[in-house]
């Protein structure tokens, strides 16, 4: 894939710019606030940032984390609300120190996950996921529960993936993705006046995280050949 000269790919350039076009056309047309785009257009930066494994990623993942949260409030989703404020706030801070300390030459060292630990992410993750949707079915103004506990679960697993350099992070990510842009389906159909942007925003996701799984696997295979060739020497 062909680099331009700032390091980033053609490809990469080209994803910002057209998601970022995209978020600006629907704003305008469906007169979204300023604020919504601003969490649209930092959520773009951060997953890309993630993908390319640079610290920069936590720095923007911060204010999405606050402004995400208060969107979910305004809509009902309080799983989601909290998730962000009690999770991801204090998980930001942690993942830029533990990356941080994993840099050689200014690249991240990614790594893999076996077979049966895989596995055994999936099995909690479907067993939290049915308590915490059953919890939440039980609060009045909760809307989807189910499908929020998913989408809840699904990113506390990934992040503690993502913090400890796992490629299956993104895995979960494209699973996380879909369920989320169908929570925004939802939502958009009952009224909410920010789905449409949001649909757009997790959508993008999608697409990052499949092609964040492909730039993790190189990584994660390099880093393995680099220490077999360590054990040969």
């Amino acid at each position: 894939m062909k680099k331009a000269s700032n390091g980033w790919s053609r490809y990469e350039l080209l994803w910002l710019g057209l998601f970022s076009a995209v978020a600006v056309v629907l704003t305008l047309l469906m007169k979204d606030s300023f604020f919504g785009f601003t969490v649209f257009l930092t959520g773009v930066l951060c997953v890309v940032l993630a993908a390319k494994g640079k610290l920069m990623t936590y720095a923007f993942g911060m204010y999405n984390t606050f402004g995400y949260a208060y969107l979910a409030y305004t809509n009902g989703l309080y799983g989601e609300m909290l998730l962000n404020l009690l999770f991801f706030v204090p998980m930001n801070a942690v993942g830029f120190f533990l990356w941080k300390k994993h840099q050689s030459d200014g690249e991240l060292e990614m790594l893999s996950m076996s077979a049966r630990g895989l596995a055994a992410v999936a099995a909690i993750c479907a067993a939290a996921s049915l308590g915490l949707g059953f919890g939440l079915s039980f609060v009045p103004t909760q809307n989807s529960p189910y499908i929020d506990a998913i989408t809840t679960v699904l990113s506390i697993a990934a992040t503690l993936l993502m913090v400890k350099r796992f490629r299956e992070q993104w895995l979960l990510y494209i699973v996380l993705n879909l369920f989320t842009v169908v929570l925004w389906i939802i939502r958009t159909a009952e009224g909410s006046p920010d789905g449409m942007l949001m649909i757009v925003m997790w959508s993008a996701y999608l697409v990052n995280a499949i092609y964040g799984y492909r730039i993790w696997s190189r990584g994660a295979r390099q880093a393995q050949a680099q220490q077999a060739k360590g054990v040969a020497g």
